[in-house]
């Protein structure tokens, strides 16, 4: 067969079997249309569901009658005319071929009317000939188009139709989309004669909340926070939904760019990713987020529907949105407090908390264990199961004790990056599940987390005033736990004041995790249990360690500097304690007199929510101590370990990993920290029960 050039018609046949796959996909063409000639109303009227009529009317800016024939011509537009305007592309559609497709597989009418007309023409082509025929009609500023029998001269192509209900649910979800991606339109959609849909035009906070509330259901609404994040012209905004708010399919995951309706794996990846520590494997997230970014930056010509895009850098937008939706769920997930009760019984455990007192107080005073002062405020501000508080309560607590005796009010709505759950956007339910604490340990655990006032002259040896020994509460704490937990002679036994392994066995091999906070070890001088919260403290300790050293810890740049409110006092107190920011990794720098930047932070410090954590430092270093450089990085190093956040529950390959850091970190050392870090487990009740059967 010679080559030759296809005809017209059968080119346009050709065309519309990729523009045209269902009545579904003519409404996208038309409705894109009408969004790009400016209409701020758009009519859908749609008969057995898209196969027998499809009209769309709009309020646009029209089309002339010069131009009307040319509009049913194959790749004609308007929307880009030269190379520069396909590399900058910023209309829905651009590439001429949706009304010709649609003409050649159906019979349609377009009727049209600038504001310089003064009368309305209608254009109608049909089926195979195409002939476009040109006639004066009645009609408004705006366009008309209407599809009638689809795929009536195609009977192949027809008989792949579903039913009437399946082909106007993909009409009904595809209007959803469109809606979301444009508050400013009102939507009308009619099928059979019926309204189904009508969204109207969002002006305000309180419409958009309703239109979102009518297309995603109102659980979305109730768990959802709202994030902006902004970066060198690339900006992520919309709506992400707590995992509170997750749902058990994917039916609720809406992303656009530049206002185009994408489903493109680069995003997906870098949302799922940033969901992955928050959901469960069975649970799906829910978000409507809107990407914009130059278009220059984007081509959007990659895909014959125009539902993937490809990014010039890639890598920077996938780790721009992972990182903006893995810090609104953190900042949203810190901001949720577990309640607290008005009023409890303590009476029992009073009496319990007073006996164990006198077992830890036996323990820590045995001779077996070398006399040391334990590191200050260990417990990390995130504790779930011994503290029964959130790293919020932890972080209120901490602020609270400040000299200023006023807590710092903390405001997260600046221009780089905000979350929050105002206006409308309730946060229901707890992250955490455990029971509520009783005062005895919130009033232990206030005490461990508080920042005494130093004075000038305080003598710079010793014990440090940021030196709140653990002895001091662990008995509070341990008692609650103890309460709280059955009366298994595994776990009681870490109350047990026997004798453990040496620091030159290791701390032993790990055999099972019990009640998900502590880890059985079998050591050469028997078993032992060791308290995973303590030892990751350690374990954070350990790892800071190396700011003692004229190099001091590896600072890394964050991808998105992020901007911190800061008083100009603030950050004088910042540049005063420069050097010591430094030998931890912490870089700050001054954008503003109201806002501090941070560019870089240590690894240890590299998923705390900073802007949690940039205010508490600000209180730690204004209560600082004034003493020799040294003195004040140990000070800093204890404060910096109690940050770290604790699981809810380990597992056994965590606690093994927990175990080969502190062996690693710590050496020989660690057997100074034995007091507060392992019990021995005595078996011998057991034994003798067995032997007496």
């Amino acid at each position: 067969m010679t080559i030759q050039i296809l005809p017209a018609r059968l080119a346009n046949q050709i065309a519309a079997g990729e523009v045209v796959e269902r009545p579904a996909s003519v409404v996208k063409e038309l409705v894109e249309n009408s969004i790009d000639a400016g209409a701020t109303r758009i009519d859908i009227d749609i008969e057995k569901g898209g196969a027998k009529l499809i009209r769309i009317r709009d309020n646009g800016s029209g089309i002339s009658k010069d131009e009307l024939q040319l509009a049913l011509s194959r790749h004609a537009t308007s929307k880009i005319a030269c190379l520069d305007d396909l590399e900058s592309i910023v209309s829905l559609g651009f590439r001429g071929e949706a009304l010709a497709s649609i003409s050649s597989v159906a019979r349609l009418t377009l009727t049209s009317r600038t504001v310089t007309q003064s009368e309305a023409w209608s254009a109608y082509a049909e089926g195979r000939e195409m002939d476009v025929k040109i006639k004066p009609a009645a009609h408004p500023v705006g366009t008309t188009v209407e599809v009638v029998d689809l795929f009536f001269n195609t009977p192949a192509r027809r008989k792949f139709l579903r039913t009437e209900k399946t082909e106007f649910g993909h009409i009904d979800e595809l209007i959803k989309r469109i809606a979301l991606s444009r508050f400013d339109v009102a939507i009308t959609l009619r099928h059979n004669g019926t309204i189904v849909r009508q969204y109207r035009a969002a002006s305000n906070r309180a419409q958009q909340e309703r239109r979102l509330s009518a297309i995603c259901g109102a659980a979305f609404v109730r768990h959802a926070a709202e994030v902006t994040l902004d970066h060198h012209g690339l900006t992520l905004s919309g709506w992400i939904c707590t995992p509170e708010g997750a749902r058990n399919q994917n039916d609720v995951q809406h992303c656009f760019v530049n206002k185009r309706m994408m489903k493109d794996k680069l995003i997906n990846h870098a949302i799922r990713q940033g969901y992955e520590t928050s959901l469960k494997a069975d649970q799906f997230a829910a978000y409507v987020l809107f990407i914009e970014i130059d278009p220059s930056q984007v081509d959007v010509n990659v895909h014959p529907a125009k539902h993937e895009v490809r990014f010039q850098q890639a890598r920077l937008v996938h780790d721009f949105i992972y990182q903006a939706v893995s810090d609104a769920l953190s900042q949203v997930a810190s901001d949720v407090q577990p309640e607290l009760p008005d009023t409890q019984d303590n009476a029992s455990r009073i009496e319990e908390a007073a006996a164990l007192s006198s077992y830890d107080a036996a323990v820590n005073n045995s001779p077996e264990y070398p006399n040391k002062t334990e590191p200050s405020d260990w417990r990390p501000a995130s504790r779930g199961v011994a503290s029964g508080l959130s790293g919020e309560s932890a972080e209120t607590s901490f602020q609270s004790s400040a000299n200023s005796g006023e807590p710092r009010q903390e405001s997260f709505a600046n221009n780089t990056s905000s979350t929050h759950s105002g206006g409308g956007y309730s946060q229901k339910g707890k992250y955490h599940s455990e029971p509520a604490p009783s005062k005895a340990t919130q009033k232990a655990y206030q005490k461990l987390m508080t920042t005494p006032s130093f004075d000038d002259g305080q003598n710079a040896e010793g014990s440090s005033a940021f030196t709140v020994s653990p002895k001091e509460c662990h008995s509070e704490l341990r008692s609650d736990m103890a309460v709280q937990a059955d009366n298994s002679a595994s776990v009681e036994a870490i109350q047990q004041p026997v004798s453990v392994g040496h620091a030159q066995d290791g701390l032993g091999k790990a055999l099972t995790i019990v009640r998900e906070q502590y880890l059985l070890l079998e050591q050469k001088s028997g078993l032992a249990l060791m308290d995973l919260s303590y030892a990751t403290f350690l374990s954070s300790l350990g790892k800071l360690k190396p700011a003692c050293d004229d190099e001091g810890l590896a600072a890394q740049p964050l991808l998105i500097p992020q901007a911190i409110p800061a008083s100009s006092e603030e950050q004088a107190l910042i540049e005063k304690h420069q050097n010591l920011l430094v030998a931890f990794g912490i870089v700050l720098r001054s954008k503003s007199k109201t806002q501090l930047m941070v560019m870089a932070v240590c690894q240890l410090l590299r998923n705390q929510n900073l802007q949690k954590f940039i205010p508490a430092l600000l209180v730690f270093l204004r209560e600082l101590p004034h003493t020799d450089r040294s003195q004040q990085i140990s000070v800093m190093a204890d404060w910096l370990a109690t940050q770290t956040g604790v699981p809810e529950s380990f597992s056994l390959s965590q606690a093994v990993t927990l175990v080969t850091d502190l062996e690693l970190c710590w050496q020989g050392s660690l057997a100074e920290y034995y007091p507060m870090l392992l019990r021995s487990v005595d078996v011998t009740a057991a034994v003798e029960a067995f032997q007496n059967e």
